[in-house]
């Protein structure tokens, strides 16, 4: 028997072990498997680099800077300059321009928001706590708000998900804190854990999914913590929701309506969170540390 035979025997083609077998771990028989991983991963790092604390920005993914919608209305108009009646597409990418520059101050909003909170998390007295901006990790206000916080020079979280379009994670978010979800309902529960504050600007069904589930877990007091919720944009929810006539059918309470503050200043909105976690966090308050998880 040759050296070859040897090594044959002594390392038999053994099928790989069941934490290894990829087609199985990708199959629906180990989908509670992916769920926990979805779980336990973020845990882990966000033990290893002590984040226990975010406030969680949000909204629609579709949002431009500011810049890019002006380049983008320009190049609208310009197709429909001069032409007695434009090409249904062109009148539709000019609708489209006009609306993404009435919603792209929100972009600039939401950038400076992030920065202030960053730069007042940075500058706090007591260095075990840090409040790090938390986005969707996408583009549109998700890139806003992790571009603001890089601007400050401090770290930010970014929980992206899976998706067949918008998808993919900005470049602004922290390395060792961005997270790549495929489950929304996990992704979801991440962004409830460890938030101090959430702050939703104009958006889609998304960003209302996100926007209720929250206050309604707050409401059915599923969410024991105090959670500061800011609208941010009294235009784009006052118009859209008339949240007055909820409690004229009584199908919330009048009360409900002080889970949330409607708010349209930069200045507003960064001092009423601070406000908020400095009472609910920094003087005995909420606690933080690995016990959350």
């Amino acid at each position: 028997m040759d050296a070859s035979e040897i090594s044959s025997l002594a390392q038999p083609n053994w099928p790989p072990k069941a934490y290894k077998n990829i087609d199985f771990l990708d199959s629906a028989a180990a989908r509670s498997i992916r769920v926990l991983c979805e779980l336990s991963e973020p845990a882990i790092r966000f033990k290893k680099h002590k984040v226990f604390d975010t406030i969680v920005l949000f909204g629609s993914a579709r949002t431009l800077h500011p810049d890019e919608a002006k380049r983008r209305l320009r190049e609208a108009e310009a197709a429909c300059k001069g032409i007695s009646e434009p090409e249904p597409e062109a009148l539709r990418r000019l609708a489209l321009a006009r609306a993404n520059m009435k919603a792209a101050p929100y972009y600039a909003a939401t950038m400076e928001i992030a920065e202030r909170l960053t730069r007042w998390s940075m500058g706090l007295d007591d260095k075990t706590r840090k409040f790090l901006i938390c986005s969707g990790g996408g583009p549109g206000i998700m890139e806003a708000a992790n571009r603001g916080a890089k601007q400050a020079g401090g770290e930010s979280v970014g929980f992206g998900i899976s998706l067949p379009f918008e998808q993919g994670l900005n470049p602004y978010i922290t390395e060792d804190l961005k997270f790549e979800f495929h489950y929304f309902f996990v992704r979801k529960y991440w962004f409830v854990l460890i938030a101090k504050a959430l702050v939703a600007f104009p958006g889609g069904f998304g960003t209302l999914d996100e926007v209720f589930e929250t206050l309604t877990l707050v409401q059915t007091g599923k969410v024991k913590k105090p959670l500061p919720t800011v609208l941010f944009g009294g235009e784009f929810w006052n118009n859209l929701i008339n949240f007055n006539q909820l409690v004229e059918w009584g199908v919330i309470s009048a009360e409900d309506l002080n889970l949330f503050k409607i708010i349209d200043s930069v200045e507003e909105a960064t001092d009423y969170v601070i406000q908020e976690i400095t009472k609910n966090c920094l003087n005995g308050g909420v606690p933080h540390g690995p016990e959350h998880f």
